[in-house]
């Protein structure tokens, strides 16, 4: 595939928007004061918050993303990239952190999502619809110590989000947040 033809999936990839710089700055601070360790991105879209990452810390860094594009472009980043939903590519491998910028916006059910820009921002008419199964599964993935940063919108319900953490068995707490006049994005530090 040349670079023409590769240019025209971006179309298909998110890209970098003010969510993912929020998360990637997030990442890099909660995570700048351990010397090393690995993190996985999942949903990496165009591999930017894990290229930040690797960038400005000396870790492992492992991205993932459904999306065929998504890996393509991550790749072309020089990131190591795993075509797969959520954590389950990732069978026995272990992390001490997971970074997750998930599909947030509530959208209508009855609407049928037939392209990769729609599923990379459709979050189920709560804006939920990954963020539960990512919460019910992301455990068996982290290293005892380990910690998830996982970047919520207003529009998803902050207490829902919060409380759906603690039931997995998490406790949360913000550690940044930006305000916009149609929605507020937080990233929320969950730890076991």
């Amino acid at each position: 595939m040349d670079l023409a033809e590769r240019r025209g999936m971006e179309t298909d990839v998110y890209q970098p928007a003010t969510d993912s710089r929020l998360l990637a700055e997030a990442a890099i601070d909660r995570l700048s004061d351990r010397p090393t360790g690995r993190v996985l991105e999942v949903g990496t879209g165009s591999g930017y918050v894990a290229g930040q990452v690797r960038s400005a810390l000396e870790w492992d860094v492992v991205a993932s993303d459904l999306n065929p594009n998504a890996c393509l472009e991550a790749r072309d980043r020089g990131l190591d990239v795993v075509r797969g939903d959520l954590v389950e590519p990732f069978g026995a491998e272990r992390f001490d952190a997971v970074v997750f910028n998930p599909p947030y916006l509530p959208t209508d059910p009855s609407v049928e999502r037939d392209d990769w820009m729609e599923v990379a921002l459709s979050g189920g008419p709560s804006g939920r619809a990954v963020v539960e199964p990512f919460l019910e599964t992301v455990r068996r993935v982290l290293r005892p110590d380990g910690v998830v940063l996982l970047l919520v919108s207003s529009l998803t319900g902050m207490s829902d989000v919060t409380e759906l953490a603690g039931d997995a068995g998490f406790s949360a707490i913000a550690v940044t947040t930006e305000s916009f006049p149609y929605e507020s994005l937080t990233v929320l530090e969950l730890i076991q």
